[in-house]
């Protein structure tokens, strides 16, 4: 029961600081409650076909399935942060100050919100996923406590949530001119770190082969594995072992990112500027 409830709780905290995240990322957004949810039904739906399948996605590419499926899925999610980031950065600045002005940009809105909702399914997929192989290799070696990894399953889905409900609560206190702000950023390391673990991925697969050599190994102080690795992991992108490769592509793809922002953050205003020039009506 125990070891169910460590398991659940925390896949269910690495999901669901992702999905907090994106909720305040979404704050004041028309229907972003429904794709938010969409996005956890299919990625529930994903995990249990991929567990339903999941010797014979192993066994693909002469036995690197499994990683390159990971790898292909961090690889989605990468791309989807970064168009929400570099949608937030064209309209985040017209959103913070006028929330009431979001209603007219349902529009928007919503193309951010596909990606949002594809970022919570690959979250909830790749998570929902481990949660049902680790907890049948568990029920295969210890067949006769269903209740009792039932109990610590449900328990863990509830501490999860609570932890995911502070984050948000959390979020939720800092200015609304600034929230975007800070989401971007936190979803921007979130990117950086889902390219480097699928870089690592690809690695162990051995399909990438470039600079393998590891960089340090900060396990003894703060284990990949315990609670706050796991949280640090999924905020920042934190490895206990990482390889220069992946430290490569997280510099490269956290610098994109901030680069792409910082371009089309500069371009919105003077196309607005633009745009109200040209309808402003001659002077007499």
């Amino acid at each position: 029961m125990l070891a169910t409830l460590i398991i659940v709780f925390r896949e269910v905290i690495e999901a669901g600081l992702i999905i907090g995240i994106v909720l305040s990322a979404t704050r004041g957004v028309p229907g972003r409650g429904r794709w938010v949810s969409l996005g956890v039904t299919v990625g529930i739906f994903g995990a249990g076909l991929v567990a339903l399948f999941a010797d014979s996605i192993a066994n693909m590419v002469d036995g690197a399935g499994q990683e390159i499926f990971n790898a292909s899925v961090m690889a989605i999610a990468v791309s989807m942060l970064t168009a929400h980031n570099v949608w937030m950065a064209r309209s985040g600045r017209r959103v913070g100050n006028d929330m009431q002005s979001l209603g007219m940009a349902v529009a928007d809105g919503q193309r951010s919100l596909i990606a949002m909702a594809a970022v919570v399914g690959v979250a909830v997929l790749r998570e929902g996923s481990e949660i049902v192989l680790f907890l049948y290799g568990i029920a295969l070696t210890q067949s006769n406590e269903g209740l009792q990894m039932l109990m610590g399953g449900g328990m863990g889905v509830v501490l999860g949530g609570v932890v995911t409900a502070a984050l948000y609560f959390g979020l939720l206190q800092i200015p609304t001119s600034r929230l975007f702000s800070v989401t971007s950023y936190m979803l921007a390391l979130v990117a950086a770190g889902m390219a480097a673990q699928a870089v690592a991925f690809l690695q162990q697969a051995g399909l990438v082969n470039a600079f393998p050599s590891v960089l340090w190994d900060s396990s003894d102080w703060l284990s990949q594995s315990s609670l706050a690795g796991q949280a640090l992991h999924t905020l920042i992108g934190y490895a206990e072992r990482p390889t220069g490769l992946q430290l490569l592509v997280y510099g490269a793809t956290l610098g994109s990112i901030f680069a792409l922002m910082r371009l089309v953050g500069q371009a919105a205003p003077t196309q607005q500027r633009t745009r109200s020039h040209a309808v402003q009506p001659p002077s007499r």
